[in-house]
């Protein structure tokens, strides 16, 4: 969908200009001030999927998170 698209975008444009981690509200509260809330479900399915797809990672305290389980926070 368009919405996970823009979400897509997002994600990768935040890996380009940071040098540190960031999490995905960072995102979505960049896109929709807000309501970013609403939007944490989609923008943390979109990132699981790119992180399955190898396009990004995730950590959690350092350490790589499994791709099979969203991680929590």
């Amino acid at each position: 969908t368009l919405i996970m698209e823009v979400f897509r975008t997002a994600i990768l444009d935040f890996c380009k200009r940071r040098e540190s981690s960031f999490c995905p509200s960072e995102v979505v509260r960049k896109l929709y001030p807000q309501d970013w809330r609403f939007f944490m479900p989609d923008i943390q399915e979109e990132m699981m999927k790119m992180y399955r797809e190898g396009l990004i990672q995730i950590t959690q305290k350092g350490l790589p998170v499994d791709p099979s389980v969203p991680p929590k926070g």
